[in-house]
């Protein structure tokens, strides 16, 4: 079989504000310090990335690039940003995988900032898996999904989806089945959405 185009992976991220991002750890962390680790994340997951060294890396930005939100935050060379643009979050997601299809003509790779335990391995695995596979996913025990990549967009895969429970990677692998579509399917890991998960995170993070 002839390999895809190289995949372009892209970070779906908020800035980092107190207050206003990882709110349901501020009450074990205090907004600052929930906000300190939300960065930290980023940085981590911005590392990972590029250290999958399968393609070009993007941050997708809520709000949107040159917001007042992302001041003092520098980006690390070779990461292009963009916005994430209005609508739920399966709307945006589609978007960004139909965007990096007409616009660059890979597959995408979609993860988010929440996942320490996600690693340039495991990203580089996922984009090797889209060479014979339509759709890879890296489950999150919370029932959600660490990891979403696309050799072509999928809309079903995205509208309607209950985001923010743990129906969500049955239910799109519910749908993907339906549409025919071959799967890979990684390691479980474990988001950092509440204080019982700061025990997951990685020594010394």
């Amino acid at each position: 079989m002839t390999p895809t185009a190289v995949a372009r992976i892209v970070i779906f991220a908020k800035a980092p504000v107190p207050g206003a991002v990882k709110t349901r750890l501020i009450s074990a962390l205090g907004a600052v310090g929930a906000a300190a680790l939300a960065r930290r994340m980023l940085d981590h997951a911005l590392r990972q990335a590029l250290a999958a060294g399968d393609g070009p890396v993007e941050l997708c930005m809520s709000p949107a690039p040159g917001d007042v939100a992302w001041q003092g935050i520098e980006l690390p060379a070779g990461v292009e940003s963009t916005a994430q643009g209005d609508g739920d979050l399966g709307r945006r997601m589609d978007g960004a995988v139909r965007r990096v299809s007409a616009r660059h003509g890979r597959p995408a790779l979609l993860i988010g900032s929440d996942c320490p335990a996600l690693t340039g391995q495991e990203i580089g695995q996922a984009v090797a898996r889209l060479d014979d596979h339509d759709l890879v996913i890296v489950p999150a025990a919370d029932g959600g999904y660490v990891l979403i990549g696309l050799r072509s967009p999928c809309s079903p895969l995205f509208t309607d989806m209950p985001w923010s429970t743990s129906a969500v990677c049955g239910e799109t692998l519910r749908r993907a089945a339906t549409l025919g579509l071959k799967v890979w399917l990684g390691p479980r890991l474990h988001d950092i959405d509440e204080p019982a998960d700061l025990a997951l995170l990685p020594a010394g993070f």
